[in-house]
């Protein structure tokens, strides 16, 4: 089964959706015009029931099989936030808001989701019920997991899940996937070294924490050199590092380090937390100052069932002609591991070709991946949940 016909003939209808949602990016839980927009399309489709409001500005619809009863309940899920980046592409259809921009693609998760819902609403060919979640806040908020809370799973019976993402630097309309770890763990920690400020000219009359906190930065390479066994993977990065003073001859009473821990596996994880810890208390100790530590643990692990993965993975088979079984794993982050965590299911990527990386200013999701996405979702339902013959 290549690129269903109807959605390849919805193309252009499905790119209008996605470059609107482009020029109006929203950000976090703030998502209410997404959100009344991808209500609007759901009514215009004729899904079956509308509710919104799940984790505080989520959409979840279902569309009926020809037997809501009888059939399996399998849920699809796709986020609708944006990011806190000034857009640099130039588009024609650019983000009309400063300082916010779909430089993840969500616009085009979101619209391809739409697109199925079309289909899957003309046609109802399979036995079962079709649960469509659209999410807020992936970006840093943890809105899939706020739509957990809030009984996403046990209120519409879910029983399996499934979700996509876009991949730059994969063939457009290809399909790359992995059992097990997919995504990485994403942590979070705020390190504040203190010692004693004084004058740059008199460093012994002082504490100086920036020494602390640079001897720290360099010690928590550690953790992935030293602690970690070298075929399993742990990324330790500082990506903040300032002090109370901006002055060039003051030598700061405190400097605060901000940073993230990713990890694929569950006691690497736990490893890796400790040796964080015990570093930065002992290694600012030894310049005699003082590390507080404030260290959250974010995003779970992406983990996809073995079983689901085959299933995704035949039905990307099916739409692209081949596809990548045993992708490597990244270690972004990723929210709809809270939803892997309930139900089991499995996370997909799409190429979308050559081009700026995610998060980037000029990122830009790729329009010619959507009759691939749009076929993948709504054949995930055919094929997962077929009409009895």
């Amino acid at each position: 089964m290549p690129i269903k016909n109807r959605l390849a003939e919805l193309h252009e209808e499905i790119t209008g959706w996605r470059r609107h949602l482009h020029a109006n990016p929203e950000l976090m839980f703030d998502v209410h015009d997404t959100a009344a927009f991808v209500v609007d399309r759901l009514r215009e489709i004729g899904v079956d029931d509308i509710t919104t409001g799940i984790g505080q500005t989520g959409v979840v619809a279902v569309i009926n099989g020809r037997s809501d009863t009888k059939g399996r309940v399998i849920g699809l899920r796709a986020d609708m936030d944006a990011l806190p980046i000034h857009e640099a592409t130039g588009l024609d259809y650019a983000s009309t808001v400063p300082g916010k921009m779909h430089a993840c693609g969500h616009d085009g998760h979101t619209a391809m989701l739409l697109g199925a819902a079309k289909y899957l609403a003309e046609t109802r060919n399979f036995d079962g019920k079709a649960v469509l979640i659209f999410q807020p806040a992936e970006e840093g908020g943890g809105g899939g997991r706020e739509m957990c809370r809030d009984g996403l799973m046990e209120r519409w019976g879910i029983q399996e899940v499934y979700g996509m993402h876009n991949m730059p630097g994969l063939e457009v309309g290809q399909f790359a996937i992995r059992p097990g770890a997919l995504l990485a763990a994403a942590d979070e920690f705020e390190i504040i070294v203190r010692g004693q400020g004084g004058h740059a000219a008199a460093p012994h009359r002082a504490v100086d924490p920036n020494l602390a906190a640079a001897h720290v930065i360099v010690a928590l390479q550690s953790v992935a050199s030293r602690n970690v066994d070298p075929l399993k993977q742990v990324v330790v990065s500082v990506c903040t590092l300032r002090s109370d003073t901006e002055a060039h001859n003051v030598i700061p009473n405190e400097v605060l380090l901000r940073g993230t821990v990713r990890t694929l596996d569950p006691e690497i994880r736990d490893l890796a937390e400790a040796r964080v810890q015990k570093i930065t208390r002992a290694t600012a100790e030894a310049y005699d100052c003082v590390a507080e530590i404030d260290y959250q643990r974010g995003y779970p692990i992406t983990i996809n069932a073995e079983t689901n993965t085959d299933y995704a993975a035949d039905v990307a088979e099916s739409v692209a002609g081949q596809v990548d079984r045993n992708t490597p794993p990244i270690m972004a982050g990723e929210d709809f591991s809270f939803m892997l965590e309930e139900r089991p299911g499995a996370y997909i990527m799409i190429g979308n070709g050559d081009g700026a990386m995610v998060h980037h200013p000029e990122y830009n999701f790729n329009d010619d991946a959507i009759p691939a996405g749009c076929s993948w979702f709504a054949e995930m339902i055919e094929t997962r949940m077929p009409v009895p013959s």
